[in-house]
């Protein structure tokens, strides 16, 4: 049983996102699983955090509370990359409806409310600040959240498996170390975990925040001090086909609410993978669901469509057949721990698994098209003509995602992108495409460590040159956001590259980074984009910030200064219960 409203559930789950019945909503997921255990749950979302009202409204559970902010971190939906709150955009068309940190917020609701049940939290949010990690909203090295929310176990990365332990466990009164793809406070870390820097070495040294960095992987245990407690990380769950296919087998309803508009385009969508090979420095993937792939099987993934064009809702289309990078779908290999597959020859770069599975998908009776909206690896792409002839040639729904992010090889290897010629899958992409009216949708990333005028300059030509050509690649500029625990967030807080140890320039005031973009939105020619039109000014932004971490000409920061100030305070003056 699954429910809004009741009283004497055995697992209450707290969300930041609306609940929709659907394998696309993070909490929706997990609830079915439990209910699919047998377990009664009850989901509260976006609640108000102001009071305990809304977290008392279902009473208490049998065995413990789950908390998520939902399927993005609340600081990233709540703030631009320049700390602007997004509330206060007249243009944006979604408002979060969550607090700034909100898996700390609610969680300290309920332990106001029910001081000694046990609270269990993850998602995104959590799995990203499992350990000390860098906060670019308040520009500090911040301890574990397991600590500031004051909870009993963080579930990371995808948490079917994890949920379902903890919850027989609690059954049985037994103790929750141990559980794999979970972090926990402990006195002692066990002999077999790799102890780490701790939390205050890597908040006084930049040096062991790099040391900590290049440690930090999910096939690890690990441990990190926390004054005179041990954040225990106990090394990732294993999802393997068999369980992805039971989890998506479940009877979703695929009900969306109406106030939960970022999910209406994907009603349709079919995950058919979880996990990325890419390890981009900037991502978050490699550290959250992984960086292997665990492919559901064709049968799987073709029941699942077959069930579709039975909803009455289904009109024929497939919104999307995809996961996190929709062409690794079928290259999944466990041959080793460390998982660094784009480089490694026995990579099975064919995509026949994929072919074979499109064609089958729009093959099935009542499907009138098969779309595939999720972005796709145009280096892996590449190696495959039959592929991207199958995929232009049937399932482009008129844009095709992919993200270059940039053109300088050296901003490039900082990326951990490929620096295989985008021209090349141009061509074949245009080659291919022949007269259909579809075109590429480009994801470029300004102010990335390492991209000083000169590539700025680089980037800008390149956009220009294809805006010449009657691209459109401005669409998909975004200002580089330092989120926790990646590669590139390291480089953005130490100055150095992790991999090597060297310098690397960082853009930091908000000027900067604005200018960076600017030099892609002007409508100035490529040879005009030289020192006037942008180093200058990058210059004076740099002298007029005192903070080399902000612009203090920057009206927007002592705005989100106060606001983070009233926020932090209100959660503060709550009693704790513990």
């Amino acid at each position: 049983m699954i429910a809004l409203e009741g009283k004497d559930f055995d697992i209450i789950l707290v969300s930041g996102d609306p609940y929709a019945d659907h394998p696309l909503s993070p909490v929706g997921v997990i609830a079915r699983v439990l209910d699919a255990q047998g377990y009664k749950v009850g989901i509260i979302t976006r609640p108000n955090w102001t009071t305990t009202e809304d977290f008392r409204r279902l009473g208490r559970p049998r065995l413990f509370f789950g908390v998520t902010s939902g399927s993005i971190d609340s600081c990233l939906a709540n703030y631009s990359p320049l700390l602007r709150h997004r509330e206060k955009d007249a243009s944006a068309r979604y408002r979060s409806g969550r607090p700034d940190r909100a898996v700390i917020v609610y969680s300290h609701r309920l332990r106001e409310a029910f001081h000694d049940i046990p609270i269990i939290i993850g998602g995104i949010e959590a799995s990203l600040r499992r350990f000390a990690h860098y906060d670019y909203w308040e520009n500090r090295v911040r301890r574990s959240i397991l600590l500031d929310a004051r909870a009993d176990l963080l579930v990371y990365g995808p948490g079917e498996l994890q949920v379902i332990d903890v919850a027989r466990r609690l059954s049985e009164r037994r103790p929750l170390d141990g559980i794999p793809g979970t972090a926990i406070i402990s006195h002692d870390p066990p002999l077999d975990f790799e102890e780490i820097p701790s939390c205050e070495e890597v908040s006084a040294d930049p040096e062991k925040f790099l040391e900590a960095q290049k440690a930090l992987a999910n096939y690890k245990n690990l441990a990190q001090k926390h004054a005179n407690r041990y954040v225990l990380q106990h090394q990732a769950a294993t999802y393997t086909p068999e369980i992805l296919d039971w989890i998506y087998s479940l009877p979703f309803s695929r009900f969306i609410p109406a106030n939960y508009h970022e999910l209406e385009m994907a009603k349709f969508s079919v995950v058919t993978h979880r996990g990325c090979l890419g390890r981009c420095s900037f991502c978050s993937l490699s550290l959250h669901q992984g960086g292997r792939i665990a492919s559901r099987s064709e049968e799987s993934i073709l029941e699942e469509i077959r069930r579709l064009t039975r909803h009455p809702d289904f009109k024929g289309y497939i919104d999307d057949l995809g996961g996190p990078t929709a062409n690794m779908y079928g290259m999944d290999c466990h041959d080793c721990e460390r998982g660094f597959c784009l480089t490694c020859p026995k990579l099975d770069r064919s995509h026949r698994r994929l072919i074979n599975l499109m064609r089958r998908a729009r093959a099935i009776p009542g499907v009138k098209k098969v779309f595939v909206r999720s972005g796709i690896r145009y280096d892996l792409a590449l190696s495959s003509p039959e592929y991207l002839r199958e995929l232009v040639s049937h399932h482009v729904s008129g844009l095709l995602k992919i993200a270059p992010e940039h053109v300088s090889v050296e901003v490039l290897r900082l990326m951990n992108k490929s620096p295989v010629l985008l021209e090349d899958f141009r061509r074949l992409f245009q080659k291919l495409s022949g007269d259909k009216k579809q075109y590429l949708k480009y994801y470029f990333m300004v102010a990335h460590p390492g991209t000083t005028i000169k590539e700025a300059r680089e980037l800008a030509q390149y956009v220009q040159k294809l805006e010449a050509q009657g691209e459109r690649p401005v669409e998909g500029v975004q200002i580089f956001t330092p989120t926790p625990m990646t590669r590139s967030t390291c480089m953005y807080h130490t100055g150095k590259d992790p991999e090597t140890g060297k310098a690397v320039y960082v853009p930091r005031t908000f000027e900067e980074k604005k200018e960076q973009k600017r030099l892609l939105l002007s409508d100035l020619k490529p040879e005009e984009t030289g020192r006037d039109s942008y180093q200058l000014r990058a210059e004076k932004a740099k002298k007029q910030a005192g903070n080399p971490d902000r612009n203090n000409k920057d009206k927007e920061k002592d705005k989100f200064k106060k606001s983070r100030g009233k926020e932090i305070r209100k959660g503060s003056k709550k009693k704790s219960g513990r």
